[in-house]
């Protein structure tokens, strides 16, 4: 396949590419993402699997995140603690993650060492430390950490909200799980989701280092072939309630945690997500110069901080944010919230918001593509969005050349975030 090379970023001399290639393993093309640095002797891999983060825990919640845990405690051959010691005799890193909608296999080291620490990477996913042991050690800890989180107050209102915006949906549940469902994991389920989920129909390989690409293909191909097929399966959807909801939760605290949240209808292939940047950068996600801050803080002393973004993302698009305020100024500050966003709803942004909002967007660009892995990151996105490679420099000339009547006929466009749901802690 003809590689397609991204510039990214060039530095003095120095011209940083991404590229992506494929690799063709048991009659599967499975993607390659690859950016050659050969300033430090290091490298570091991915293995992407789609629909497989806490968007599948379609059983019980935290299954995802449990089973993370578990890949990261060793080979059943050697255990934990020696496969551990194997690491880090050699300064190899090998871990897994979850996020909403992908199950992350990473691994880092020198470059001397990366052929032997593919071999520990390929032992992992051939033989992980399925006992149970490893599950009972893990059931422990989570529920220590569930446990701990009940006087949390922000993450008790942040579920709370997301119960509410997804009510009766696999997002509406807290990707760690609750103590009950946590409770329930059981060793057969760890097995099936990662039978399920470490597949290759689902996989999309990261690479960045010290390495040439066509080594990076022979090497991992060698792994890939090992593993099942599997299915791919297309990620869900899912809508916000349409009704507001509000939900107050009493503990024993001497602050109010307000968490809100609103439909959002922008998907995220839509050509207007640059815009939908623009504005909520504007409105809550733009620090002490954002309205929610000015107003919230600055006009009226309620908090020490207010916050609003869009997460627009395959499985869901929605507005959300959170302040804490005083007990008695709880009213208040709800109220407010409420009177700023239906502000820039029916007014929309002034020029000179929009022109400061242009010049840090712009300003800060080259700050979320210094390193390598924010490069490899970004252009995962591009990749995973569907979006052509690129797209983000283009979408900084969109910002660029962005109208104030263009913004505001966006911004007055959708009134769906006025429909606000709330989750409260307060006293």
């Amino acid at each position: 396949m003809k590689k397609i090379v991204l510039i990214l970023l060039a530095l003095g001399n120095i011209i940083m590419a991404a590229t992506v290639d494929k690799i063709e393993v048991n009659g599967v093309n499975i993607p390659i993402i690859f950016e050659q640095d050969k300033r430090l002797p290091l490298v570091t891999m991915q293995f992407i699997f789609k629909n497989s983060g806490s968007v599948a825990d379609t059983t019980k919640a935290g299954l995802a995140k449990f089973s993370a845990k578990v890949m990261n405690e060793g080979t059943k051959e050697l255990g934990s603690s020696a496969f551990a010691e194997a690491l880090e005799g050699r300064a190899i890193h090998i871990a897994a993650s979850t996020g909403v909608e992908t199950f992350v296999m990473e691994l880092g080291c020198l470059k001397e060492e990366f052929a032997q620490a593919l071999k520990y990477f390929d032992m992992l996913i051939k033989d992980p430390n399925f006992t149970q042991e490893s599950i009972t050690k893990i059931k422990t800890t989570t529920l220590g950490s569930l446990a701990n989180k009940e006087n949390d107050f922000d993450y008790i209102a942040s579920n709370e909200l997301k119960g509410l915006l997804f009510e009766g949906s696999v997002l509406s549940k807290p990707s760690s799980g609750t103590i009950e469902s946590v409770k329930s994991i059981e060793l057969d389920d760890v097995k099936k989701f990662i039978d399920q989920n470490i597949v290759t129909s689902k996989l999309i390989v990261v690479v960045g280092g010290d390495i040439e690409l066509q080594d990076i293909k022979d090497k991992v191909s060698k792994i890939i072939k090992s593993m099942p097929k599997g299915e791919n399966g297309e990620i869900k959807n899912y809508e916000v309630t349409k009704e507001p909801k509000e939900k107050i939760i009493k503990k024993e605290t001497e602050q109010a945690y307000i968490y809100f949240g609103s439909p959002y209808h922008v998907s995220v292939d839509s050509k207007d997500n640059y815009k939908a940047r623009v504005a909520t950068f504007i409105l809550g996600a733009g620090g002490f110069g954002s309205r929610l801050m000015e107003e919230v803080r600055v006009k009226r002393g309620l908090a020490y901080s207010a916050y609003a973004k869009v997460d627009i993302t395959k499985s869901s698009s929605y507005m959300n944010g959170y302040l804490q305020t005083k007990l008695e100024s709880l009213d208040e500050a709800k109220k407010t919230v409420k009177e700023v966003v239906a502000n820039f709803v029916k007014k929309g942004v002034t020029k000179d918001e929009l022109e400061q909002t242009k010049k840090f967007l712009l300003g800060s660009e080259p700050l979320r593509v210094e390193t390598m892995s924010q490069r490899l990151n970004r252009t995962f996105m591009e990749y995973y969005k569907g979006q052509e490679l690129g797209f983000s420099l283009k979408e900084l000339e969109l910002i660029k050349e962005l109208k104030l009547q263009d913004l505001n006929e966006f911004i007055k466009s959708h009134k769906e975030i006025l429909e606000m749901s709330f989750a409260i802690v307060t006293k």
